[in-house]
């Protein structure tokens, strides 16, 4: 039987969905950016499920990104850099590969990896250079993506569809999954291997991988699974989306309104949808996003839905119920993950207002237990702690219990921080990981977070993350040192200046919400 030689060396016109890509070539590295996995959400398929993508005639090329998603803000830590294009046709998608690898007959293993932003920010080129460290091993082919963000992407507006307008839901989650379709029909012509793709994200991103475990549609796109700081309670349902929908559209209309409006004949909804310029749809969720966290503490407007259909039933009750795809997965949080969120990004319950709405919705028996697993609580830096357990910590467990009904669970804590970062009252935060796992530690931001030191340990504990995460799609196992996550052992590792193993670390807070906040 004759097998085609899959290898990327030195081809750079490869043949995907829709016709010919031409590359570029960056030293040891060929890179595919801006490659079209659906056709452009644009005009009447603005709020409707991707379609196939639309073909083209002779290459295309493929030297650089697409744009991102529209989103109200940009810069670091704010989105997409400012100088990035944006715009409604941005389901795109980007393929890194080494013009030397350790490639296996049929091709090699995937990583596919989908960014952060709360839904609604970020992009696939956020880190600068972000995989290369990873594809210049020669074990892997990388791909990052873009998906639709915000009101685009991550508000359901299903309620107002009409025969004549008909309106999906869960839109930048059905984006993912055709994203995986495309790289399940594609990857081989670029060196990799369908059946062997590990899916791993940060953030928003890890919520995505957990929601996709759930997700009818993804079952047997990918083969493994990492979810970084994932905060994967943050699904609801269709009541409260219907709710924040109406709200939508009533700032909308304000937004978007012009002297001389007929204000007792409003357009339909779903044609005010239609036709809305990109910037009031920003504007508008923008915010929604500020208002939510404190009408309804604990929640995150943007965000997939249960809607009964694409997601059937809310992710935590799957995998409690032991329903999730099982293949093995890593998951695991920061030692800090709420410290970062502060002024106009404090979406979490930690002020006192909102903190007091938690326990007046508690068990009236499991405050006193809370109290304390977090003396001092609402005191600042208590509370950024309570409310980073609530939304990252607590449900990753969750999900890490549940998921070792069916499949191996390996489960981490990242609490290395350079100096700086403690001293700023940060510590091990949210997001922190990424520079050390995609080596940023040379970026303009890393070196005046490392300036008063900890660069070194900081790399060093990124390029044992990046062992462990490359053997892991290699093999979908890890070596000895990192044992499997149980109910009943809750072996942890614990990635620090020297590595450990802990068996439930913050057991007192565990089991304070276990009583006060039962997740499955």
């Amino acid at each position: 039987m004759h097998v085609p030689d899959v290898s990327p060396r030195n081809r750079l016109d490869v043949r995907v969905t829709g016709g010919v890509v031409r590359g570029v070539r960056d030293g040891r590295i060929l890179a595919w950016r801006g490659i079209p996995y659906a056709a452009p959400p644009v005009g009447s398929l603005r709020f409707r499920a991707p379609r196939p993508v639309l073909p083209w005639t002779g290459i295309r090329d493929a030297s650089q990104f697409g744009n991102v998603s529209p989103q109200p803000y940009r810069g670091q830590f704010r989105g997409a850099a400012a100088n990035v294009p944006a715009g409604e046709d941005c389901l795109t998608v980007n393929v890194l590969a080494a013009t030397v690898t350790r490639r296996k007959r049929l091709g090699m293993p995937v990583m596919v990896f989908i960014h952060g932003g709360g839904y609604s920010a970020g992009s696939s080129q956020d880190f600068p250079g972000q995989g290369e460290t990873f594809v210049r091993s020669g074990q892997v082919v990388y791909v990052s993506f873009n998906y639709r963000l915000g009101a685009l992407g991550y508000l359901n507006f299903s309620r107002y569809s009409t025969s004549e307008r008909p309106i999906e839901s869960n839109l930048g989650l059905r984006d993912q999954v055709a994203a995986l379709d495309w790289v399940r029909a594609n990857i081989r012509g670029f060196g990799g291997d369908p059946n062997n793709m590990t899916l791993f994200g940060e953030s928003a991103g890890g919520n995505a991988v957990t929601t996709l475990l759930t997700t009818p549609s993804a079952r047997g796109l990918f083969a493994r699974a990492i979810a970084q700081s994932p905060p994967p309670n943050a699904v609801y349902t269709k009541e409260h989306s219907d709710g924040w929908a109406a709200e939508f559209i009533a700032l909308l209309r304000t937004d978007t309104a012009k002297p001389g409006d007929d204000l007792a004949n409003p357009v339909p909804a779903n044609e005010l949808l239609e036709s809305a310029p990109v910037a009031s749809l920003n504007r508008a969720a923008l915010i929604m996003q500020v208002r939510t966290p404190d009408s309804q503490p604990g929640t995150f407007c943007l965000a997939p839905v249960v809607d009964g259909d694409f997601l059937p039933e809310r992710p935590l009750d799957a995998f409690t119920g032991g329903r999730s795809h099982p293949i093995p997965l890593i998951i695991g949080t920061n030692a800090r993950e709420g410290s970062v969120f502060r002024g106009r990004f404090d979406i979490l319950p930690k002020s006192p207002n909102r903190i007091r709405s938690l326990f007046e919705h508690a068990p009236p028996t499991s405050t006193e237990a809370m109290g304390l697993a977090y003396p001092g609580l609402p005191e600042a830096r208590i509370a950024a702690d309570f409310a980073g357990d609530f939304a990252f910590w607590f449900p990753s467990l969750s999900v890490a219990c549940g998921h070792s009904q069916v499949a191996s669970v390996h489960a981490y804590r990242f609490d290395l921080a350079p100096r700086l970062l403690h001293l700023l009252g940060f510590d091990a935060t949210h997001g922190i990981e990424l520079f050390a796992l995609f080596d940023n530690v040379r970026t303009p931001f890393a070196r005046t977070m490392t300036a008063l030191g900890g660069r070194a340990q900081f790399s060093k504990a990124g390029e044992r993350m990046r062992r462990h995460w490359l053997r892991f799609a290699l093999i979908g196992g890890l070596d000895a040192s990192w044992p499997d996550y149980s109910p009943s052992s809750r072996q942890t590792l614990i990635i620090d200046e020297f590595d450990r193993v802990e068996s439930d670390p913050h057991r007192e807070r565990r089991l304070a919400w276990e009583a006060f906040l039962p997740l499955g």
